[in-house]
């Protein structure tokens, strides 16, 4: 297993950067700003253009973070990156490219590949590409394990972690990842407790309060967070 950089199991992580609803909007450089300007670590999603362009943002759809409608992936970087976010002022959806300029090395980046259930390839050579020559701290992440065996054969240098949700299980014959991404319901399940115990990383997501974070003392190596500051 590739080793989690240092700091992925530390400070914890702001997710999608530390937004504000009304002030930041959620995958935006002002989100990523401020959460390097606190000293937290970033995940930020990921998803192909119409171009083979890698830009920052989580759904599918533009329809809930912008003013337009239709699916990312037909879009040219060009186009989305002239869209504004809704919920805070002038901010566009960025490239990777650009939100690794603006993070810069100053904290570490968790790379979620949003990529469908039935592809893998040219975002994961993308994204490979841009971590490849990154001067930072980064690790990618996905629920979709051939994504992650894709972005691995072109960077096997950097981290790879599976996203496991309530409904899933880990599958280490079919892919090996390097870290656990789970749900914070799965923190007390056996493999998880395993996983720990045979020297493998475990981050939880995604955490609203310092109850859900007291409740995950003992069981994962680090949180994702979201509308609160541990």
């Amino acid at each position: 297993m590739t080793a989690l950089p240092q700091g992925l199991v530390g400070r914890p992580i702001a997710h999608r950067g530390l937004w504000r609803p009304g002030l930041r909007p959620e995958n935006s450089l002002a989100a990523f700003e401020a959460a390097c300007a606190a000293g937290y670590g970033i995940e930020l999603d990921v998803q192909l253009t119409a171009d083979g362009e890698a830009v920052v943002f989580h759904d599918h759809d533009l329809d809930r973070m912008t003013a337009e409608s239709g699916l990312v992936e037909e879009r040219t970087a060009a186009e989305l990156s002239r869209l504004t976010l809704l919920g805070g002022d002038h901010q566009t959806i960025p490239l990777l490219a650009d939100a690794l300029a603006v993070i810069a090395g100053r904290v570490p980046v968790l790379v979620e590949l949003k990529t469908p259930p039935c592809q893998d390839g040219p975002l994961e050579a993308r994204a490979a590409d841009l971590l490849r020559g990154y001067a930072g701290p980064a690790a990618v992440l996905s629920f979709n394990a051939k994504a992650l065996a894709a972005f691995r054969r072109h960077a096997p240098e950097v981290a790879a972690g599976l996203n496991l949700a309530p409904a899933d299980r880990l599958d280490a014959a079919s892919f090996r990842p390097d870290f656990l991404s789970i749900n914070q319901q799965l923190a007390g399940q056996s493999f998880v407790a395993d996983w720990r115990t045979a020297g493998g990383s475990v981050i939880a997501w995604t955490v609203r309060t310092a109850a859900e974070r007291q409740a995950l003392e003992g069981h994962v190596d680090n949180i994702v967070v979201e509308g609160f500051r541990p």
